[in-house]
């Protein structure tokens, strides 16, 4: 029984770290001569796929920030808070940058003798034969451009610029969105003195980013901006999870617009739903094998589009809203979140996903 994830991403590192975990050896393929770190990026982890990784990946306490809070609000409600979720004094998801959680993986990795890391060497077809079961969480390699090319995709004609300010040392664990004219501000703290920026803008257009955080920056004393990263953002679902044995994986699977910090929650789900299967497999002496293509697609498919789906509903609504420039919208939105149960239930999928 031989594994192999192709791609070096940080949804393939942590399949890989998971598995040799387990005792499984795993190579990893990489087209990639030299990885590129955009230090602009961070992401969030939901407390029940933080539980996850710290006991069955690896443990990362020590980079994380927590919050305990998260705080919407609505440029039409004039910067009034519409939606506001907390639990007493527990955290709600913590915050990592995203290139120390990947060297730290990268690193533990490279000294493990289960994994053998094949950087600067092309996955043929005629390599299938050589594996038992084949990960691909690389959208750009041949077997990705041949087997996996049905996608449903949306373009939302928007950019998502990144960075980090450095400010004044506050105590920093409240998470704020905005959902601005232009798109959805999101200020997500890192430490006491940093915050991380995603703002997702509508159009290709010269802006000037500094000058919009000012203007919705209402706490923090912003003492140096860092460098601005941006891309384009759509949302994608693919249409068939696998070929035989070659099952497609993390973003090839599903990308969402940022507004919400899913992303790579619903890649950390889905290596929970596909170390299940594995994990019984091994358990009953059966192979790793194409059937755990099956089982996962089987296991997964309508959960991952259901959730993508409600994640490009609530863009939609807010950008009705900003197109009608009306505030019924955020103040039905306001009168729905006092429900604490309809809160709470909100908070229960973000997260865990629809495995409430």
């Amino acid at each position: 029984m031989k594994l192999c994830i192709l791609g070096n991403g940080l949804t393939s590192l942590c399949l890989a770290k998971f598995l040799t975990n387990k005792g499984i050896n795993v190579d990893i393929f990489s087209n990639q001569k030299k990885i590129y770190h955009d230090k602009t990026r961070t992401i969030g982890i939901s407390k029940k796929n933080l539980d996850f990784f710290n006991k069955e990946i690896l443990n990362i306490d020590k980079f994380l920030w927590n919050i305990n809070k998260i705080q919407i609000y609505s440029d039409n409600l004039k910067n009034e808070k519409i939606l506001d979720f907390q639990n007493k004094n527990q955290t709600l998801f913590a915050t990592v940058k995203n290139y120390q959680l990947h060297q730290f993986l990268l690193s533990n990795l490279k000294k493990n003798k289960l994994s053998i890391f094949k950087n600067n060497k092309k996955f043929k077809e005629s390599d299938i034969k050589n594996y038992s079961l084949i990960i691909n969480c690389d959208s750009k390699n041949d077997l990705s451009k041949k087997f996996f090319y049905k996608k449903l995709k949306k373009k939302y004609d928007s950019f998502a610029y990144t960075t980090i300010i450095k400010h004044k040392k506050t105590i920093n664990n409240i998470a704020y969105q905005i959902f601005t004219k232009k798109g959805p501000l999101a200020f997500l703290p890192i430490s006491e003195t940093e915050t991380s920026i995603v703002y997702s803008i509508k159009g290709n257009q010269n802006i000037h980013l500094k000058k919009l955080i000012e203007k919705y920056n209402n706490k923090y004393s912003i003492l140096n901006f860092g460098n601005v990263a941006s891309y384009e953002l759509q949302s994608l679902n693919l249409r068939s999870y696998y070929y035989k044995n070659i099952l497609a994986f993390g973003d090839m699977l599903h990308r969402l617009h940022p507004l919400a910090g899913q992303g790579f929650n619903m890649s950390l789900r889905d290596i929970k739903d596909l170390t299940k299967i594995i994990k019984f497999k091994l358990d009953y002496g059966l192979e790793l094998d194409s059937s755990v293509c099956l089982d996962f697609e089987n296991k997964t498919k309508h959960k991952n589009y259901l959730f993508s789906t409600g994640i490009d509903f609530v863009y939609e609504f807010f950008n009705l809203e900003s197109r009608i420039n009306n505030s019924i919208l955020s103040k039905s939105l306001k009168i729905i979140g006092k429900n604490k149960f309809l809160n709470k239930s909100f908070e229960k999928i973000a997260n865990n996903g629809l495995n409430i």
